[in-house]
């Protein structure tokens, strides 16, 4: 019942967000995937662990494909997108913790740095 109440509650939230919420909604989607496949790889269930990197990896393609090329900044991200989507491949093979907390922190940075840009877009300060 709780999953179903969160499911309704995040297909509203999607539905009513703008391209700067929905970009924000995929970086702590992102975040809270690889934190649960970090959980999975420690208990060595690597079938669930991998389904999750996967994900996470999806996401990472769904943020490539929405950049918009004509601009360096996304030249830039693309890079950096590919290259943790190669880090997630590589942990999917090797099961190495200390590179899935480097793609972890990558994407919590890139979700605070989302969150404050959304707060200075909306009047707020980024504090």
């Amino acid at each position: 019942m709780q999953n179903n109440i969160q499911d309704k509650y995040l297909k509203v939230q999607v539905e009513t967000a703008s391209p700067g919420e929905l970009t924000h909604l995929l970086y702590q989607e992102l975040v809270r995937t690889l934190k649960r496949a970090r959980q999975m790889v420690i208990q060595k269930d690597y079938q669930i662990s991998n389904e999750l990197l996967h994900k996470g990896r999806s996401i990472l393609f769904e943020l490539m494909s929405t950049l918009d090329m004509k601009y360096e900044i996304s030249k830039d991200l693309y890079a950096l997108y590919e290259f943790y989507a190669k880090c997630i491949a590589e942990v999917i093979i090797n099961h190495e913790i200390d590179m899935l907390d480097e793609v972890i922190d990558f994407a919590k940075g890139m979700f605070e740095t989302w969150k404050q840009a959304l707060q200075i877009v909306k009047g707020g300060s980024a504090e």
